[in-house]
């Protein structure tokens, strides 16, 4: 990997081998149609059935990078890691289980350039995004934090794990190490002036196990009380710019292809 690439999209994982291939495989097809020069860099916290093992396998057949960490630290260092390895200027996020379709990134990244935004947002719960095979009482505590989070943020789906940020909005950002949230952890402590959201339809995991579990709601909630302190001690505020793209602005962008 000699070049530069514009784009480098972190993918963290822990026991994830199960739909790793597949994830690798269909987001380096989809970035390559819409001639994106990407990079994917996995951040793999020591998962014990083998996924980094796995990752270094890909790495060779794709434009990939590999960080293999001791043990499990949390989503918002692993996130970070994947920050200091990457090379694109665009960063983006999501995770590994195929519930962030990779058919989306060219949206994001397009609503970026169209809109001049720092951060783009995939989310569910804006005109033209949802949710599929989701059970409800995940829906219900998925609205009810992005509510929690609102006077935080002018974000729908402020707990959304798929989104793109320029990098120079997040560089030397210093976040919770667990960061459960890590996008809204990075719009509250990054140097973000400017948002936008993309709509897309999340869909449950096929493989593997869900990392949501109640040590992780109430994580959350402590998220939460320290990004409202944080804001009450800078006295931030919302964003200057802040916009919701529809699937016709796509269209118009070319992101969406007939």
């Amino acid at each position: 990997m000699t070049n530069e690439p514009q784009f480098s999209l972190i993918v963290p994982t822990y026991n994830e081998r199960a739909g790793l291939e597949r994830l690798v495989s269909s987001a380096h097809a989809v970035l390559s149609a819409h001639h994106i020069d990407a990079e994917l860099v996995v951040v793999d916290d020591n998962s014990p059935d083998g996924t980094g093992d796995l990752a270094e396998q890909l790495a060779a057949r794709f434009p990939m990078q590999v960080v293999h960490r001791e043990r499990k630290l949390g989503l918002g260092s692993a996130v970070m890691a994947g920050f200091a390895r990457a090379r694109g200027e665009t960063l983006g996020v999501m995770d590994a289980d195929f519930s962030h379709p990779p058919s989306a990134l060219p949206n994001l990244l397009a609503a970026m350039r169209a809109l001049d935004v720092e951060m783009v947002v995939g989310s569910r719960y804006i005109t033209g995004g949802g949710s599929s095979h989701w059970p409800w009482p995940r829906r219900l505590l998925s609205r009810a934090g992005s509510l929690l989070a609102r006077p935080l943020t002018p974000v729908r789906d402020s707990g959304s794990g798929l989104f793109i940020v320029r990098r120079r909005a997040v560089e030397g950002v210093r976040v919770s190490a667990p960061g459960f949230k890590i996008g809204l952890e990075l719009f509250c402590r990054g140097r973000i002036e400017s948002v936008a959201e993309v709509p897309f339809v999340f869909t449950d995991r096929a493989a593997g196990q869900s990392k949501m579990s109640l040590r992780e709601g109430l994580r959350y909630l402590g998220q939460l009380l320290e990004l409202y302190a944080l804001r009450l001690k800078t006295r931030g505020g919302a964003p200057a710019r802040y916009r919701q793209a529809t699937v016709e602005d796509m269209r118009r962008w070319g992101a969406v292809r007939e």
